[in-house]
């Protein structure tokens, strides 16, 4: 994007300047420098929620700074982290309505509609709402109505890929166990996607309800009775501030894990399939800019990905004693090993 700035020329003068000239000068330029002025002077307030801080916030603030938006400078970030407990967030909401934030960033969807609810005039921005026609946080994509835009996931079509994959690296694969935050209502909906995807290749699902951080010692503990032969996790906010606990669980009890996001994979898991969410905040930063410089948020579509990353871990596939097919490796978009 070219970031036009103004520049004032100076030259010699050719005739000597009449009083006059120099009255409807300033008269004629007072305005737009005066409004100038003004707009470099504006410190923006932006509200940010979400469950805890993830890396793949960062290129969000990073393209900010490149639009000319900075900490310290001419915006200030006010940061509401729930940690976890999605009960928390409208309190949250309603803070930082009242500290009259010019917009608010939304990262999961329970922390969308706890905002929503909280008002409905400031701006509203999520970078990676999972299907947020049906959990009801925008009327429409194209139109998405109100305050609320953003970016948007679709499930049906990547839980049906991720189970395919899946089925390709395991083909055994006759009962999977799946991790999911019912306090979500967009991961219900990848649930009942996944569901549809498994029906169609014979494979049974076993769902492993999750609502807070106690429940996830409580989930893992069912699958060595039950022993799946593998396991899908849903990732959302809850399940990523535990991913290291799981990532290490599932690598102990030696269970095929497919997972919905990269940073899984980065960090020991053993192959995902799903968005990039570094993208996706990036081009989150895009939203503010537009709705700064005073375009309505029902006037920007909602935005979807249109393709997705397949990442798969070398060497977490050698420690479980499994060899990647060739049909895996060649459409990889990132390997680990």
């Amino acid at each position: 994007m070219t970031l036009l700035s103004d520049k004032i020329w100076t030259g010699k003068r050719q005739r000597p300047m009449r009083r006059r000239d120099f009255i409807l000068g300033v008269g004629a330029a007072a305005s737009p420098i005066r409004a100038l002025a003004q707009q470099s002077s504006k410190i923006w307030r932006i509200g940010f929620l979400a469950h805890g801080y993830e890396t793949f916030y960062d290129p969000f603030f990073s393209e900010l700074r490149q639009l000319g938006y900075q900490e310290g400078r001419n915006l200030v970030v006010e940061r509401r982290y729930a940690a976890g407990y999605p009960e928390r967030f409208p309190a949250f909401a309603v803070e930082l309505v009242n500290l009259q934030v010019d917009l608010i960033i939304v990262v999961t969807t329970p922390a969308a509609l706890a905002v929503k609810k909280a008002t409905t005039t400031i701006p509203i921005v999520f970078p990676n709402a999972i299907n947020p026609v049906e959990t009801g946080v925008v009327a429409g994509l194209a139109h998405p109505g109100g305050n609320v835009t953003g970016g948007a996931i679709p499930t049906a079509e990547l839980s049906a890929k991720r189970m395919e994959f899946f089925k390709q690296v395991i083909p055994r694969l006759l009962r999977v166990a799946v991790l999911w935050d019912s306090a979500n209502p967009s991961v219900s909906l990848g649930l009942r996607d996944t569901q549809i995807a498994a029906n169609k290749l014979g494979i049974a699902i076993q769902p492993l309800e999750v609502r807070e951080p106690k429940d996830i010692a409580i989930a893992l503990g069912k699958i060595p009775q039950d022993r799946p032969d593998g396991l899908i996790v849903f990732q959302d906010a809850l399940t990523l501030q535990h991913r290291n606990e799981i990532i290490g669980f599932v690598t102990q009890e030696r269970l095929p894990t497919m997972y919905t996001g990269r940073e899984w994979v980065r960090e020991g898991g053993l192959m995902s399939y799903g968005e990039n969410l570094g993208v996706m905040f990036k081009r989150a930063a895009y939203f503010v800019d537009k709705i700064f410089k005073g375009t309505q948020p029902a006037d920007l579509p909602v935005e979807q990905p249109v393709e997705f990353d397949l990442v798969i871990n070398i060497k977490t596939a050698q420690t479980l004693g499994i060899a990647f097919p060739q049909s895996i490796l060649l459409r990889a978009d990132e390997v680990i090993e």
